[in-house]
Formats: structure tokens, sequence, C-alpha cells
């Protein structure tokens, strides 16, 4: 049997789905699910399957018009997903959401992961950690073009040099 990998935006019972997964997660914290009306509409929260069975969902933020920086959060996955490749469709999940974000035509992402497993993932695909509490960015160069492209190391300087935030 091929397996049948699909990346989607949310549909109906989705959310439910999270928070279950949410609190199986974060049963050690205490803390609650987040709240429906805390994530992005649906066409921003985005589902890996395979198999028809679902296994991880990462959130998409965008900035205000005109969309420049995006933020991604709150990745959950199926605590009952045990296969292998558990590792690789997190992988792909966060690479696609990423894809997503350059299409809109954002010009950089960030998140923020004080977890060890989702910190090697977003290293494994260039995101850069600025500093040891676990922010990550990526900048998606596909989208810096003419007279306004700008490197990473550009950015950088100018984040330490207080030019911009």
């Amino acid at each position: 049997m091929e397996d049948n990998i699909n990346f989607r935006s949310f549909k109906e019972g989705d959310y439910e789905r999270c928070v279950k997964w949410w609190k199986w997660w974060w049963k050690r914290t205490g803390m609650p699910p987040a709240k429906r009306c805390f994530l992005p509409s649906d066409k921003r929260c985005f589902v890996i399957e395979k198999n028809g069975v679902p296994v991880a969902c990462y959130f998409l933020y965008l900035s205000k018009d005109p969309y420049i920086v995006g933020y991604t959060t709150y990745l959950v996955s199926n605590p009952k997903y045990k296969e292998k490749d558990r590792k690789d469709l997190i992988t792909l999940l966060v690479d696609k959401v990423t894809e997503e974000a350059e299409k809109i035509g954002l010009f950089a992402l960030w998140t923020v992961s004080g977890d060890k497993f989702l910190s090697k993932i977003h290293k494994d695909l260039n995101w850069m950690m600025i500093h040891e509490d676990h922010l990550f960015i990526k900048f998606l160069s596909k989208n810096f073009t003419g007279s306004n492209q700008v490197s990473t190391k550009d950015l950088i300087r100018l984040q330490n040099e207080g030019n911009i935030e």
C-alpha cells in the first residue's frame, strides 16, 4: 500500500481534535488548550495527514496588511501516532507552512519553541535561533527582489545596530 500524505487547511472537527491533543500534551503544565477565537482563520490552520490519519497541526498568523511577517505557533501532534515517520511528517508540516508563507509574500516567519524536538526540526529547516530562549526566525529570501534584496547577514547587522526591531 502506498502512503497518502496530505497537507491541508482546517475542516470541521479539526479544532476539537487539537483540543484533545493539547490536553494530552499540556496536562503536566496545567495550561488550557488554545481558545478557537485566538487561532487564525481555518485557511491559516494547517494539518498533515497520513492515510487519512491526522498527525499534527500548525498555525500561521499574519501581520496586518501589507503582510510582511508571520508567526507560527501551537504546533501540536497526535499523541497516538507512533509510526517511525512521525518526525518526518512534522518536519514536512513545518516546511509546507513555510511554503504557504512564501506564497503569501511574507518576508520572514518567526516562532518560539522551548521543545528540543521542535527546535531541532526548525534548525534542520534552516531557521536561525536568535538567542538561548528558543526564538527562531526564517527569512523567506524568495520574496526579496530587486533593490529590496537583503541578505540574512544584513538583517542581523541592522537588528544588532538597533535599526530594526
